[in-house]
């Protein structure tokens, strides 16, 4: 059986003494039923991974002695921002926790001319902060130890001039209409674009044009909101990154 993974915000180094925090703490003494001299994984969200053993169990307080620290290679080589369109209901939640298993290092939620969904001020604060508590947990399992970023969301205009800054050697606009172009055979960071349910109108798709994204088609079905951005990551991971075909 695999030894359990927690994420821990303190910066981890060998031979350190620490209490984690509330959440994995009560996860490993409640759900889990871990014992001292139990041993586990803990990650910073850094790159660094490291053995752990537990030192003293309490409902809501763990304390353990971190040993064997190490950077395991598991993050892919394709650096990759997903722009997504904002979406109703736990959509957004699936979005996070997939394309942080499909190794993407940054998704920035945007709104869109037709995006049905409209988030302001505190709603806004507790639906990003539990977009990183997805991100989160989706890294404890799958084995990643660097954290994706969640930008806050923006309109469609700021979203296209942050990308236009962007060293990124592709910018992909998925778009179920599009005449693909050949794409090339290499490529180190990649953005993008992925539409809310209605799809992107014909002046969004030309300003993304404008802003140096190429528009490309996935297939002959058009593919869910929530769908497309994972079909899209996969097929760039096994082009660019580290998913075996």
């Amino acid at each position: 059986m695999l030894r359990p993974r927690f994420f821990t915000a303190q910066a981890l180094s060998e031979g350190a003494s620490i209490v984690l925090e509330k959440e994995p703490s009560r996860h490993i003494a409640k759900a889990l039923r871990m014992r001292v001299e139990d041993s586990l994984y803990l990650f910073d969200g850094s790159g660094a991974e490291a053995q752990a053993q537990i030192t003293a169990v309490d409902k809501d307080r763990v304390s353990v002695s971190v040993r064997d620290l190490s950077e395991p290679p598991r993050e892919s080589p394709l650096d990759t921002v997903l722009i997504i369109a904002l979406s109703r209901g736990d959509r957004m939640d699936t979005i996070v926790q997939k394309a942080t298993e499909l190794g993407v290092d940054e998704v920035w939620p945007m709104i869109s001319e037709r995006t049905g969904v409209r988030l302001d001020g505190e709603r806004l604060a507790k639906k990003r902060d539990h977009w990183e508590r997805v991100a989160i947990s989706a890294c404890e399992q799958c084995g990643r130890n660097r954290l994706p970023v969640i930008a806050a969301p923006t309109s469609y205009a700021e979203t296209l001039s942050k990308a236009a800054q962007h060293d990124a050697t592709l910018r992909l606009i998925l778009h179920p209409l599009a005449n693909n172009a050949a794409l090339p055979t290499q490529c180190l960071s990649l953005i993008m674009l992925v539409g809310p349910e209605g799809g992107f109108s014909d002046s969004e798709v030309s300003s993304a044009s404008d802003a140096g994204f190429t528009a490309f088609q996935l297939g002959p079905r058009i593919l869910r909101t929530e769908t497309a951005p994972l079909v899209g990551l996969a097929v760039a991971q096994s082009r660019w990154g580290d998913l075996s075909t």
